[in-house]
């Protein structure tokens, strides 16, 4: 049994992670503010701080960790303050990073892989923008692994950075494929841009989660930075007639031009998946490096019945509204002007 903490642990990845790590046998701790009430086991402890106050260091004190689970670092500030804290007090820094590294680099061939992450970034979009949002979580997302890179570098800080795609869940907070289901249901059409798109290639929370379990086994990977993602993409209309066949009934799209759909600050909410911001991940190094025997991911076709029925028995039945979903009757206007 080894002593695992994790930063965050409330909401999505988090929690499930907990939930596989409790499961597989490790003594749990989640470390977060507390505003959000968490659905974990009592057994697991938790921990009381908050990022970037100065109370990360106090609340840690003297414990030791064989594993910490970082879901919580998003900028070099926050890799920073990891790194002072947990210097000499864990085995194994999992920092958890995400493709839009990726993706804010000048014209990288998809799928990416590890070996592109050193090329050229490029130049901020305007300012107020969801692209320049995008544009800066990917940067900062770059600064933190750069800061446990150089402390792997300087001082053998223990750090194995995970690069995910968006992660296919029950209980997305954004409820993005949630907001897909409510449209297929309500039989109206949903709103998608004019255009091919950009592949779709996601990995499913329990996946990642099974991910972080194996790799708190295996002593491999120090200093590295690893993709985990799911290995087949598909395009917007073969994604959109999969979750038909899941909800049984065949989604009906309307084809506005992308102009047109931000004119009327529809976009991302009426279509997340049009988004000009998904990465698309190759993650045979890890497979081939990382977890000995491969890993084995689920499928969309597997995973995605599991998210509906999660949706029909536990939002429906708690009237949860999509957060992507909030919008409809605004694209139920544009919908009927056409």
């Amino acid at each position: 049994m080894s002593r695992i903490l994790i930063l965050g642990g409330t909401r999505n990845l988090g929690h499930v992670t907990a939930v596989h790590l409790l499961e597989a046998g490790h003594d749990v701790s989640v470390l977060n503010r507390g505003v959000t009430p968490d659905e974990l086991a009592e057994g697991i402890e938790r921990i009381r701080a908050t990022r970037g106050d100065g109370s990360l260091s106090g609340a840690i004190g003297r414990r030791e960790f064989d594993s910490v689970i970082d879901l919580t670092t998003y900028t070099r500030a926050d890799a920073l303050e990891a790194v002072d804290t947990f210097q000499g007090k864990t085995g194994r820094h999992v920092f958890i990073s995400s493709g839009q590294v990726y993706l804010v680099l000048n014209a990288v061939e998809r799928p990416f892989r590890e070996s592109q992450y050193s090329g050229k970034v490029m130049p901020a979009p305007r300012e107020g923008t969801s692209d320049f949002e995008s544009w800066r979580y990917g940067v900062e997302k770059r600064d933190a692994e750069d800061v446990f890179l150089d402390a792997w570098t300087e001082k053998e800080f223990p750090v194995t950075t995970l690069r995910l795609p968006m992660v296919a869940s029950e209980r997305d907070h954004y409820g993005r494929l949630q907001g897909y289901f409510a449209r297929m249901l309500d039989g109206e059409p949903i709103l998608i841009p004019d255009e091919i798109g950009l592949p779709i290639r996601h990995v499913y929370v329990h996946d990642v989660a099974r991910f972080i379990v194996a790799l708190c086994g295996v002593d491999g990977g120090l200093g590295k930075a690893y993709n985990v993602s799911f290995g087949r993409s598909k395009v917007l209309s073969e994604y959109l007639a999969t979750l038909g066949d899941v909800v049984g009934n065949a989604p009906a799209t309307l084809k506005l031009p992308r102009t047109e759909l931000e004119k009327n600050l529809l976009l991302p909410d009426c279509s997340p998946f049009s988004g000009t911001w998904m990465s698309e991940l190759d993650a045979s190094l890890a497979s081939n490096e990382l977890i000995p025997g491969g890993f084995d991911y689920t499928s969309p076709e597997e995973y995605l019945p599991r998210i509906f029925a999660d949706y029909r028995d536990r939002w429906q039945s708690e009237d949860k509204v999509p957060a992507t979903y909030s919008q409809r009757d605004r694209e139920l206007q544009v919908i009927r002007s056409f």
